[in-house]
């Protein structure tokens, strides 16, 4: 297979070398895997109070 070829297959964990995904919305990019949390930033900041993290200023 060319590299064109992978490039338009469509798999991107394939591609990118990322396996894992967020846990509520399955986004790859901007994952936050400290703590085996494995969520994406944004749904992170959704849900990290409830979670027990606090905001310092």
């Amino acid at each position: 297979m060319s590299e064109s070829e992978e490039q338009t297959s469509g798999d991107t964990a394939e591609r990118t070398g990322q396996e894992l995904a967020c846990r509520r919305c399955e986004r790859e990019q901007g994952l936050v895997g400290k703590y085996d949390i494995n969520l994406c930033r944004q749904c992170f900041r959704e849900v990290a109070r409830d979670m027990g993290f606090k905001k310092y200023s």
